[in-house]
């Protein structure tokens, strides 16, 4: 058996009230059901090479409870390569409210792999909120709710993929994080009026110039989520080296939010960028003090639109067509 085995509840005529799982050194593992009913899911992946005890128990329609035990091994730990996919929460985290559940692959996943690893992905939110995932490519699946998630949410998201073939041969590991949704902010950065404005609870709390990139490189229109926070980097492209303060990434294409004090004097009046939002050193940094990783960036108005999976994209569809395979 893989690691990655999961204990059947199909019953006739019954109701499963009971599972049980240990190892040969009876020790028991944890687990719970699946929103279904379908399965019992332990909590952590099983080890290689390991024997273990599953008893479930249901009652039928006397009343009369009835339990069954299996035992079975799992299978030794394969020699082919592991890779380590990376889901984007850290533990005990705060994030905005559209912060996506994103697993992003090493490898390439092969579309006919998809469903068996997407079926080992779990996430659960307090208050529930129910979503579903979205695949951008092989390599990113996203998790999103219909609506911006509400503040304040607990969620759970584990990548059960220990023992879980990704795809040519590739494994890889497993993985729970629980994360806190904090206050609603969002940003919204209208082209025509070369202006941002950050709304808290829907309600307009600052405004500041920006200066957008220009025609040759002119940034993106759409959604997207603040990625990461930066109090400093730098940015090498062929054409120049620029250090920057207080960039906050929108896509994996390059595109920030950033101090510009080069800029200043364009700002809100024309585009002069490579593609980032230029604002002034001032603006930058209340924004990078008051923005989390996974709030949302509306941008409007500009030539170009957002390509999907070019940064945590979710939000850049309709709940109509994210939905769709």
């Amino acid at each position: 058996m893989p690691i990655s085995t999961e204990i059947g509840l199909k019953v006739s005529d019954g109701k499963v009230t009971g599972v049980t799982l240990t190892d040969s050194a009876g020790q028991a593992v944890a687990g719970a059901p699946r929103a279904d009913g379908s399965s019992w899911v332990p909590a952590t992946a099983l080890k290689y090479g390991t024997s273990y005890t599953a008893k479930v128990t249901a009652v039928g329609a006397d009343g009369k409870p009835v339990t069954k035990e299996t035992t079975f091994t799992t299978a030794a730990k394969p020699q082919g390569q592991q890779i380590n996919s990376d889901l984007n929460l850290i533990n005990g985290g705060t994030y905005g409210v559209a912060m996506p559940i994103v697993v992003e692959f090493g490898t390439e996943v092969p579309p006919e792999s998809r469903a068996a690893v997407q079926q080992r992905l779990f996430v659960t939110s307090d208050p529930p909120q129910p979503g579903t995932w979205h695949w951008f490519g092989g390599k990113q699946v996203m998790y999103r709710p219909e609506h911006y998630w509400q503040p304040g949410t607990k969620i759970t998201a584990r990548k059960a993929l220990n023992g879980v073939t990704v795809g040519n041969g590739h494994t890889d590991e497993d993985y729970t994080a629980t994360v806190t949704i904090g206050r609603k902010l969002t940003i919204d950065i209208d082209n025509a009026t070369k202006q941002l404005t950050v709304y808290q609870n829907d309600q307009p709390i600052k405004s500041m110039p920006v200066s957008l990139g220009k025609a040759s490189t002119p940034s993106s229109s759409g959604t997207t989520v603040i990625m990461s926070r930066e109090p400093s980097t730098v940015f090498r492209t062929p054409e120049y080296t620029a250090f920057v303060e207080y960039a906050m990434r929108l896509t994996w294409g390059g595109q920030y939010i950033h101090a510009a004090p080069w800029s200043v004097g364009d700002q809100g009046k024309r585009n002069v960028s490579h593609g980032c939002t230029n604002v002034s050193t001032a603006n930058a940094r209340w924004l990078y003090e008051s923005v989390l990783v996974g709030d949302p960036v509306t941008t409007r108005g500009t030539e170009v639109a957002l390509d999907p999976g070019d940064g945590w994209t979710a939000w850049d569809m309709s709940w109509a067509d994210y939905n769709k395979v």
